[in-house]
């Protein structure tokens, strides 16, 4: 039976699974979503990336589940994370990353003490 108005999903059939992307800014060419492959946009895939300096100028980082039919701007969590690990590793978060961190843990961060 054909209906009329209908859309076939893009969202393929069981591949419940959050994905996370991340808003780059790239200067005089604008700002993007940056290109994933679709086996890699998990959380620790995009801690991993930011903490490596694979984005240019990170803005913000989106969650969204479309099976479960949310979405979620998840940039202060993973902001806290960043400096977390940072400060684990006793480290300075990397001038790339700064900007996005600052601009996005909100006022409750926790400073780690140096045990000597």
């Amino acid at each position: 039976m054909h209906r009329r108005n209908w859309m076939p999903s893009i969202v393929p059939a069981g591949d419940d699974q959050t994905v996370y992307l991340v808003k780059d800014d790239l200067g005089h060419l604008g700002a993007v979503w940056r290109e994933a492959d679709a086996e890699i946009t998990d959380l620790e895939t995009v801690i991993t990336d930011l903490m490596a300096g694979e984005y240019n100028d990170p803005l913000r980082v989106i969650a969204f589940n479309t099976t479960e039919r949310w979405s979620e701007d998840v940039s202060e969590d993973v902001a806290r994370e960043i400096r977390r690990r940072f400060d684990l590793q006793l480290a300075d978060v990397p001038s790339g990353l700064q900007d996005f961190v600052e601009r996005n843990e909100g006022n409750h961060r926790q400073l780690a003490l140096r045990l000597v």
